[in-house]
C-alpha cells in the first residue's frame, strides 16, 4: 500500500493530524462515494499504527508494523467489510484457482452485500486481549451503511463503552442512512469533493480516454469515474441511456429484460441521473450527468411536465432504498421504468 495521498486529501490529512494528541475512539470519514475515502482510511489506519510515523504523520512503510498491515496481518488491526467485497478483491486471482475450488466456490451461498452480526461479534476477543506493539488497536469499518440492524445494535455497544488504545474508523457515502445513535458517538470528519481540474489531472495519470464524459457521469467522482470509464458495463449503459431517450411501454420492458442480470442499485442510479438531467435541463438548461445526449435530455424536458417528474424522482429515490433486495430484479425495473415512460405518454 502506497503511503501517497490524493492530491484533494492533503488538506483534509493536514486536518486530521491535529486529533492525534487526543484522538477519539470512534472517527467517522463521509464524503461522496468514488473520491477515495477508503484509501484515505486505511491510510489513516495505518499511521496510527506505524512505529516511526513521518513528520506530517504518514505512515513510514519501513516499519515492521507497516509490512504486516501491507499484508493484512497487523495482529493489532482488524478490516471489517461486506463479504462481496472480500469476493470482488479476490476475483483477480481466480483464474489461478483449482477446478475443484472453483466448484466449491458457486455452490456456496451468495456473499453478503451487508455487513451482519457475526462480524462485529468477532471484535469482541481482538478488543478484550492485549495489544502485540504496546500500542493502539485500529478496527476499520466500510461502508458503514451496510451494517444491517443487529449489526449496527453491536456496534453501538463497542461505541458506548470503547475499549483503551482502540481506534475505530468508519466510512460512510451516507450519513442518512445511520443510526442516529452511531452518528452521535463518532467524530465526524468529511472529506470533501475534488475539484473538477484535480480530478482530470489524477484521470490523466491513468490515462483514461474520454476523462471529461466519465467524470461527468459520476458526479465528479474520480474514482467512480476510472471504475466505469474501464469496466465491461459501459455498452450496458449507453444502451440503456439510448433506451430511456425513446421512453415506451415496448423500451420499458426490453430495458427490463436486458438489465435484470446487472447490479440493480446501479441501474437505479443510472435512471435517478437521467431524471435529475431532464429536470435540470427544465429548471436551467443545465445537464450534469450525461451531457453526451444532451439534444435528447432537452427534447424529453420539453415534453414532461414538472409536478409529475418530481413524483418519478421522489419513487425512484425511494427504490434505491430497497434495490438490493428486490424480489425479481426483472419486475422491479420493469416498474421503475413504466412509470418513467408514462412521463411521456
Amino acid at each position: 500500500m502506497s503511503s501517497s495521498l490524493f492530491s484533494w486529501h492533503q488538506s483534509a490529512w493536514t486536518q486530521l493530524q491535529s486529533l492525534r494528541e487526543r484522538m477519539p475512539h470512534a472517527i467517522l470519514l463521509h464524503g461522496a462515494e468514488g473520491t477515495g475515502k477508503t484509501l484515505f482510511a486505511e491510510q489513516f489506519a495505518q499511521s496510527l499504527l506505524c512505529e516511526t510515523p513521518k513528520p506530517d504523520g504518514r505512515a513510514c512503510m519501513e516499519c515492521a508494523s507497516c509490512g504486516w498491515f501491507s499484508q493484512y496481518s497487523h495482529p493489532d488491526y482488524r478490516r471489517v467489510r461486506p463479504e462481496l467485497l472480500d469476493e470482488e478483491e479476490g476475483a483477480a486471482s481466480e483464474a489461478d484457482a483449482s477446478e475443484s475450488d472453483k466448484k466449491t466456490a458457486k455452490a456456496s451461498k451468495a456473499p453478503s452485500k451487508e455487513i451482519v452480526i457475526n462480524q462485529v461479534r468477532a471484535l469482541a476477543d481482538f478488543m478484550n486481549i492485549s495489544t502485540h506493539r504496546q500500542g493502539r488497536r485500529v478496527v476499520l469499518l466500510y461502508p458503514a451503511e451496510a451494517l444491517n440492524v443487529p449489526a449496527a445494535n453491536a456496534l453501538l455497544k463497542s461505541l458506548e463503552e470503547p475499549n483503551a488504545n482502540t481506534v475505530f474508523v468508519l466510512v460512510s457515502n451516507s450519513l442518512d442512512r445511520l443510526l442516529p445513535t452511531i452518528l452521535s458517538r463518532c467524530h465526524k470528519f468529511p472529506l470533501g469533493m475534488p475539484s473538477r481540474e484535480q480530478s482530470l489531472a489524477w484521470l490523466a495519470t491513468q490515462k483514461l480516454s474520454d476523462a471529461d464524459m466519465w467524470l461527468a457521469q459520476q458526479g465528479g467522482a474520480p474514482l467512480a469515474a476510472l471504475a466505469m470509464g474501464q469496466s465491461d458495463v459501459r455498452t450496458d449503459l449507453d444502451e440503456f441511456l439510448r433506451q430511456l431517450s425513446k421512453p415506451s411501454v415496448e423500451a420499458s420492458l426490453k430495458i427490463a429484460e436486458k438489465m435484470q442480470k446487472m447490479d440493480v442499485p446501479t441501474t437505479v442510479s443510472w435512471l435517478q441521473r437521467w431524471l435529475y438531467d431532464i429536470f435540470s435541463y427544465k429548471q436551467s438548461s443545465i445537464i450534469r450527468y450525461y451531457p453526451r445526449y444532451h439534444k435528447e435530455l432537452a427534447a424529453l424536458a420539453m415534453r414532461v411536465d414538472v409536478h409529475a417528474l418530481l413524483a418519478v424522482v421522489a419513487s425512484v429515490r425511494e427504490r434505491q432504498a430497497i434495490a438490493s433486495h428486490p424480489l425479481s430484479a426483472k419486475l422491479f425495473i420493469e416498474d421503475m421504468l413504466l412509470d418513467y415512460s408514462a412521463l411521456f405518454r
